[in-house]
């Protein structure tokens, strides 16, 4: 099947208003492993456009908080819920900045990240790579004990040394695919349960 830029999810996302169709896998997600709660504490790493923001935001409610992080502007959303943050997620200064928004640790951490592709297959994995390890490493500053990561992956030769490493953290992995994902694409999702910060440090 050739690849189709506006697909059915594409075309959804305009007409419901959501700013992406990402916004539907979230949807998917959320609907079979019930990752988000009402009240729940959320950092969306690589939040932009703002997709997930618009999900997540519906799901934890207006006593719920949501930090939207990104290295590119974010256009404003209208969720009072909403926090968003022009950054980069490996400066401490923004992850402490995170904390104060939150008053204190994240339920969940959420991300949607991935690399400009340069079609060289080593460099790119080697970017997916490195935007995993960004993101578990952001993880565990900002999740509370007994909290959830959601992070976006491709197939590719670190696979099982990446998986090792969320075992280190996390007493609980997933692996899935949404059907919202695009035809062709090598992503997925882990889903890593019950945050143990003890467990890691005694690695």
């Amino acid at each position: 099947m050739s690849y189709d830029p506006q697909d059915r999810y594409f075309k959804k996302a305009k007409h419901e208003g959501y700013r992406s169709r990402a916004a539907y896998k979230l949807l998917e997600l959320q609907q079979r492993f019930r990752l988000l709660r009402s009240g729940d504490s959320v950092v969306d790493l690589g939040a932009a456009p703002g997709g997930w923001l618009q999900v997540a935001a519906k799901i934890v409610g207006p006593k719920g908080k949501i930090v939207g992080v990104d290295l590119e502007r974010i256009e404003p959303l209208l969720q009072s819920n909403i926090t968003l943050l022009r950054g980069d997620i490996t400066d401490s200064e923004i992850q402490q900045r995170i904390e104060q928004l939150l008053n204190g640790h994240a339920d969940c951490v959420i991300s949607d990240m991935a690399p400009k592709l340069s079609g060289i297959r080593d460099t790119d994995m080697a970017r997916c790579s490195e935007l995993n390890r960004v993101a578990l490493d952001a993880a565990i500053h900002l999740l509370r004990r007994n909290g959830l990561l959601l992070i976006k992956s491709f197939i590719s030769d670190d696979l099982r040394d990446f998986t090792a490493e969320l075992k280190r953290h996390f007493d609980a992995i997933h692996r899935t695919k949404p059907d919202a994902t695009r035809q062709g694409s090598s992503e997925f999702y882990f889903i890593a349960k019950e945050f143990d910060p003890a467990k890691g440090e005694a690695t």
